[in-house]
């Protein structure tokens, strides 16, 4: 069985594994974990994040003046 997409696009590297028998208060520390470091990085990273998600999204939508949609 093929696994879900990533969110990030990633398609190959080292599966993670995680054990079906966590308890509940196992799998909040992980997702507490995991949001402490988002908070961390995001704080460190901030404004080059942002300009790199815009850059991205700038890239992502614009058609440019020249080439208009066709709608």
């Amino acid at each position: 069985m093929k696994p879900p997409p990533q969110p990030s696009g990633i398609t190959h590297g080292l599966p993670v594994l995680i054990d079906p028998h966590w308890s509940p208060e196992q799998a909040l520390a992980v997702v507490e974990l995991l949001d402490d470091l988002r908070a961390r990085i995001w704080a460190h990273y901030e404004l080059d994040l942002l300009d790199k998600l815009r850059a991205d999204r700038v890239t992502a939508l614009d058609t440019g003046r020249d080439n208009p949609p066709p709608f």
